[in-house]
């Protein structure tokens, strides 16, 4: 599938999207759409009199999907593609059993960061959820890691424990805290990037380059000092490697 004159792509999350706007390959517009805010929606619906083709990788509930496309749809008439999970892209190659379960915006971020580096590759995404793909030399996928990501992580921490309380703004750091403010938030910031250390460490072959996106990956970055490229349009990138498969 090759891009229309203008092309509106999303990258739907649980909690809203993030899009942007290709007019003849070049980005024009981009920004962020939450349900439940008029600004956010406007914003979208008027980024264009109208779009030729709308590309969505969604990894949101069926619901929250019908919604959006009952949106857009009324807004320009576009019957949208939806990226799903295949069980190869050239020559990356899916490591589930069942392709389909693993979730597309894991396997575009992938998609991409191997479009691009043509090796071995660590694709940290750091978003709701913090996820962890490794791929092989030969572009297999070796197989990646889903946890709670640092806002998730907080959550959980303060709704259920009864002591655990702070009104007092802290930064996310590694040094121990000093407070409880700090104390949960470095604490959260010691499991976030302990996770990806380790998962550096058990790599087969060592730890391969990395490559961040999502919105907490320049903190995680920085956190982790070990370099790496920040990509925050990786799921995108990978989204037209995709339809260039398809």
């Amino acid at each position: 599938m090759k891009p229309a004159a203008s092309c509106l792509q999303m990258d739907v999350g649980n909690s809203g999207a993030k899009w942007r706007l290709l007019r003849a390959g070049e980005i024009v517009a981009r920004g962020k759409y939450l349900p439940a805010d008029w600004a956010s929606r406007e914003a979208l619906l008027n980024c264009a009199p109208q779009v030729e083709q709308i590309w969505i990788a969604s990894v949101a509930a069926t619901g929250a999907e019908a919604e959006l496309l009952e949106l857009l749809g009324e807004r320009w008439h576009t019957e949208p593609w939806f990226a799903r999970t295949p069980a190869r892209s050239g020559e990356l190659r899916n490591s589930y059993a069942e392709p389909g379960r693993l979730g597309v915006d894991r396997w575009l971020a992938m998609l991409a960061a191997w479009e691009r580096v043509r090796g071995r590759v660590c694709v940290v995404d750091a978003g709701s959820a913090l996820t962890i793909d490794l791929v092989g030399d030969g572009g297999r996928h070796e197989g990646g890691y889903i946890i709670p990501g640092a806002f998730l992580m907080e959550r959980a921490l303060l709704l259920d424990t009864d002591r655990v309380r702070f009104a007092e703004q802290a930064e996310y750091g590694l040094a121990p805290g000093v407070s409880t403010a700090q104390a949960v938030r470095h604490g959260i910031a010691l499991a976030q990037a302990g996770a990806v250390a380790l998962a550096l460490e058990r790599a087969p072959g060592g730890p391969p380059p990395l490559v961040f996106c999502g919105g907490g990956g320049d903190m995680l970055r920085e956190l982790l000092g070990r370099g790496g490229e920040l990509l925050p349009d990786l799921v995108f990138e990978g989204l037209e490697h995709l339809a260039r498969y398809s």
